[in-house]
């Protein structure tokens, strides 16, 4: 009988390639999106497809129904995939703004999880992978909401893996640096929705510089960019591993963050990271 996966996220992106990737792998995959159009379209592809917002308490619940019923009760894997930013200085991030991007990137992940341990624990065996960012280790300017969801979903998934070290149950973590997806374009619409920079105390900056840092789309590729395939090529190791990573690096730019953070001081790091 084959595998079992279940993917967030996979409108467009590193959820979509990871589905079709499993899917020609042999794996029953389940490849979930916030919008039922989306779930039209990967139907039409080939993909069992139904809607899952982390937003939505109750579409998680049935997203879990409809997974249990197809196979019987059981599942092998979880890839939390979905995720989105809103960027602006921390001071222009309201509270109702931070509060949605926590229900997105952290808050839904892990009621998903908490939804499927009964399963996990039943089974005794599970993959519990999250996709989470360089943005998970290092702090970067005008990026405060995104960053401080994605530390949060480290430190969350790093107390899981320890609480369930003796098991055969396994919480991952993916950390990507920059992939060539609709992100940027998405994140655009976040700031629109939730920032008014019009009437910040910042206005001028924003005039000057910020705006068109926040809501450049560029055409080029950006350094050590790769394309979603490298995180499905992680997220290939860690569901079908014998022993998987507790973390899988994706881009030279994530490794190099993480080699910084560990050997430099604050303030050297700090000097760095304040150019990006």
């Amino acid at each position: 009988m084959a595998k079992s996966i279940l993917i967030t996220g996979c409108s467009t992106g590193i959820g979509y390639d990871a589905a079709h990737t499993m899917h020609k792998r042999g794996w029953q995959v389940f490849a979930t999106c916030r919008q039922q159009k989306d779930c039209d379209r990967l139907q039409s592809e080939g993909l069992t497809s139904f809607v899952l917002d982390y937003e939505d308490e109750a579409s998680i619940t049935a997203a879990i129904e409809t997974c249990l019923t197809a196979t019987g009760g059981t599942l092998d894997a979880l890839f939390n995939n979905g995720a989105y930013a809103i960027p602006g200085p921390v001071e222009d991030l309201t509270r109702n703004a931070l509060r949605a991007n926590f229900e997105a990137n952290f808050f839904g992940h892990f009621d998903l999880i908490n939804q499927l341990m009964p399963t996990f624990r039943k089974q005794g065996r599970g993959r519990i992978v999250n996709c989470s960012s360089l943005l998970g280790m290092t702090a970067l300017r005008y990026r405060g909401s995104y960053n401080a969801t994605k530390f949060a979903l480290e430190a969350m998934t790093d107390t899981l893996r320890l609480e369930l070290r003796d098991t055969d149950i396994k919480a991952i973590l993916i950390e990507p640096g920059p992939i060539k997806t609709d992100f940027r374009k998405n994140a655009i619409i976040q700031f629109d929705k939730w920032v008014d920079w019009e009437n910040s105390q910042l206005r001028d900056l924003y005039e000057k510089s910020l705006l068109n840092m926040l809501k450049k789309v560029g055409t080029g590729k950006d350094s050590g960019e790769l394309g979603p395939e490298a995180v499905t090529a992680a997220l290939i190791k860690a569901v079908e591993s014998s022993r998987p990573n507790p973390r899988y690096f994706v881009t030279w730019p994530t490794r190099l963050t993480s080699t910084i953070r560990r050997l430099l001081p604050t303030r050297w790091s700090d000097a760095i990271f304040a150019h990006f």
